[in-house]
């Protein structure tokens, strides 16, 4: 994928930004994490997993990026707060948000546990939310210049976030509430230079996919070679999955667009699995 956001230089529009990803510690919020390191983000990888995410931190930091690893469970308040705080306090602000966290729980209705819809969509929406809304003040807040500092808030969707699939009810309900939560910051944000957009991967072979697998085999009564044909794979137009690098390649994209033009948007990643 091309940039838009170089100039002659050869210096992306983002270096020197600062970002939090959360649930990058692993599979897509760590190659968008390493993928705005190599526009010359700075990048907090937040994540549960504390060790994992001082790992990644390192990579990228061998690698000649820089990045910081920070504890954040994102259905916690406090915990958000505090990370998204200390990393504005480092840094001097955030300018992008990648809410990326998310588990998966497959099960059909009658039989999904309400514990578990509940923290689908903590971890899901409420995530999304609070990391958002501990973000916005940096985003907010004047410049030098009296203008608003800006900055780009980028979901991750999912083609679940137009479509449904049996046994994903909460996983469903959460990622289309991501498009509401979405188009409604676009309008509030804007005129503060904020924009957001909803990035919507079809399957991506991750360890979220591949648990996946034998469970919609196991309650679909077919095969797990059927799951990935049939199910995983056959709407796409080649027989492939999506990538890491499919979705963090049009996450940097979307945070070095020059304008507000895509504002509200969100993008489908799927090989044409699904066409909007």
């Amino acid at each position: 994928m091309v940039s838009t956001g170089t100039g002659s230089s050869g210096k992306s529009s983002i270096e020197g930004k600062v970002a939090v990803v959360t649930g990058a510690a692993s599979g897509i919020g760590k190659a968008i994490a390493q993928e705005l390191a190599r526009g010359g983000t700075i990048v907090a990888i937040a994540d549960l997993n504390q060790a994992g995410a001082d790992a990644v931190a390192a990579e990228i930091t061998a690698a000649g990026g820089h990045a910081v690893g920070l504890a954040m469970d994102v259905t916690d308040e406090d915990a958000v707060n505090a990370g998204i705080n200390g990393v504005a306090a480092q840094f001097g602000g955030i300018d992008i948000l990648v809410s990326n966290a998310g588990i998966q729980i497959v099960n059909p209705v009658e039989q999904f546990a309400y514990a578990d819809w509940k923290k689908m969509l903590a971890i899901h929406l409420d995530g999304a939310f609070l990391t958002t809304k501990a973000a916005l003040p940096y985003m907010y807040a004047e410049g030098a210049d009296g203008k608003p500092r800006g900055g780009t808030v980028i979901y991750m969707g999912s083609v679940h976030s137009h479509l449904a699939s049996p046994l994903k009810s909460a996983y469903v309900t959460a990622k289309h509430g991501l498009l509401g939560l979405s188009r409604t910051l676009a309008k509030e944000g804007g005129k503060r230079g904020v924009r957001t957009h909803v990035v919507c991967p079809g399957f991506v072979r991750t360890p979220l996919v591949d648990k996946q697998i034998p469970e919609q085999a196991r309650e679909l009564g077919i095969s797990e070679e059927e799951v990935v044909s049939r199910v995983m794979l056959g709407g796409t137009v080649d027989g492939i999955f999506t990538t890491v690098e499919d979705v963090a390649q049009t996450v940097r994209f979307l945070t070095e667009f020059p304008s507000a033009a895509l504002t509200g948007q969100s993008f489908v990643i799927s090989h044409g699995w699904h066409m909007q």
